[in-house]
């Protein structure tokens, strides 16, 4: 499948997969997200913090649009990209959209992540694409993706049946 991507998009969504593992690491949920200009130069990394902030809303993403916003980069947002390990979320998406983020490529489709995820006893599938959701705004986001997607799934492979494991085990909390 042609997924319209080019070498500099790869190399930029291999990088979200090893912000993802550090994500992971440091004891959160594995998804990473990059900013970047024209250029393919990293602006910003953000991890997921779910875990560690206690904070449903700590995805990677929306902290990464956070992080923007927070950062100066407002106005040049709609020139910039934002890489995601995996498919930005309905809440990300929102973030993304609201942020004025004007192009997304990203790694792991939901359908494959909630296949890994829902394989190791997983639930809360919420599958709204961002392509989807993001067609809807007045404004357009250019989103490519799923792409390099084997090499984004290594990233869970794994980490949810240990991670959902420990939640369900007496000693977990």
């Amino acid at each position: 499948m042609d997924t319209g991507i080019n070498s500099q998009d790869v190399r930029l969504l291999r990088a979200t997969f090893r912000v993802a593992l550090r994500a992971a690491a440091a004891g959160n949920h594995p998804f990473g997200a990059i900013l970047a200009d024209v250029n393919g130069e990293i602006l910003l990394e953000a991890e997921n913090t779910v875990v560690t902030d206690s904070d449903p809303t700590g995805h990677a993403e929306t902290n990464l649009v956070r992080m923007a916003s927070q950062g100066g980069y407002g106005s040049s947002l709609g020139k910039l990209t934002l890489y995601a390990s995996t498919e930005p979320c309905p809440m990300c998406s929102g973030a993304i959209y609201w942020g004025n983020i004007g192009r997304v490529v990203y790694g792991l489709s939901q359908e494959r992540l909630y296949s890994i995820f829902g394989s190791a006893g997983g639930r809360d599938a919420l599958i709204v694409h961002c392509r989807e959701l993001l067609s809807h705004g007045e404004r357009s986001v250019d989103v490519l993706g799923p792409a390099l997607e084997d090499e984004a799934a290594e990233v869970h492979e794994g980490f949810w049946r240990a991670y959902l494991l420990s939640e369900d085990s007496p000693d977990a909390g």
